[in-house]
Formats: structure tokens, sequence, C-alpha cells
């Protein structure tokens, strides 16, 4: 069944075929969501609003497009407004025991990168996730973020030189 047919049968409130939408596009949300909030529990909480938002925002899909980014554009926002509640500074950071168990000899130089993610802003988090992790084109990155090619490629460099940076320092125990 095509992208359309999915989207006309949902709208007329067919949910097996919402879920035949939405389905190959969590997994790509949740790397989404644990990328900007760096918390698995969180993140699935998070991928769930999103796809009920989706839900009822089917009417804003537009017609002919690629529904990954308009969906991942409703995750980001999700997450945005997450981290911008009051209660998101009452929440712990990243769990190194949750975050999976890594082998010894690259725990020191995955620390120093989660820390470097971790003291990034939300929006270049999400740029950094939605490129390398998702592997998604600079175009999509920009629709999804709601900037411009342009803007997603320089802001891509600044952000990966900035984090450069901090790396090295990291390794040369500054």
């Amino acid at each position: 069944m095509c992208t359309q047919e999915l989207i006309e049968r949902s709208l007329a409130g067919d949910r097996s075929a919402f879920e035949l939408l939405i389905e190959p596009l969590v997994e790509p949300g949740y790397r989404l969501a644990c990328g900007m909030l760096l918390d698995r529990d969180e993140a699935e909480d998070a991928v769930q609003e999103a796809t009920l938002k989706a839900w009822l925002k089917l009417d804003s899909f537009r017609w002919g497009a690629d529904p990954r980014p308009w969906f991942l554009t409703i995750v980001a926002n999700h997450c945005r407004d997450v981290r911008r509640s009051r209660w998101w500074s009452v929440l712990r950071g990243v769990d190194p025991q949750r975050a999976g168990a890594a082998p010894l000899e690259d725990l020191a130089g995955s620390l120093d990168l989660r820390r470097a993610l971790a003291r990034l802003p939300v929006q270049e988090r999400a740029l950094l996730v939605l490129h390398y992790y998702l592997d998604l084109p600079l175009e999509e990155v920009a629709r999804v973020l709601g900037i411009t090619q342009v803007a997603a490629k320089s802001r891509l460099y600044r952000v990966l030189r900035r984090l450069r940076g901090h790396l090295d320092m990291c390794e040369a125990g500054t």
C-alpha cells in the first residue's frame, strides 16, 4: 500500500493504516529523541507523545511529501517542549549504567564524547543525530529543524569544529 493511500485511509479514521504509516518512522524518531533528551525512558515517552500528535495533526501532512521529515519534526518539537518544561531541570542527566556497557578501553573516549555532546544545545545535538546517527541528507535535516539547507550545513561545520576542539582538550588532559 502506498504512502498516500495510507494517509487517506488514516484521515478517514483507519488506525491500522496509520500504524502502517508510522511503524517504520518510530525507530528513527526514538533515536532522535534519545540524542536530544539523553534519556531512554524520556525518549520512549517523547515518541509515544509524538505519535499521538502525528495522529491528531495528520491533516497537516503535505500531500506528496515524505512522511519521515514530517514525523521527525513532530518528535524534535516535542523533545524541545520537554526540555523547556520546568520539570526537566529536576531530571538526571546521562546515567552511564543505563547507557549500555562499552568495552573498557573505549570507556574514557566514549565518556568524553558523551560529555561533549551533553554540553551542546539541544538544537545542535539534534543536528548531529539527524545527520550522522539517522544518516539523513542535509536537505531533510534542514526540513526537520525548520532551517535552510545552507544554515544546516554551516551549523554542522561549526558544531563539529567546537566538538573536535573539546575532544582535543580532553585528550590533552586539560
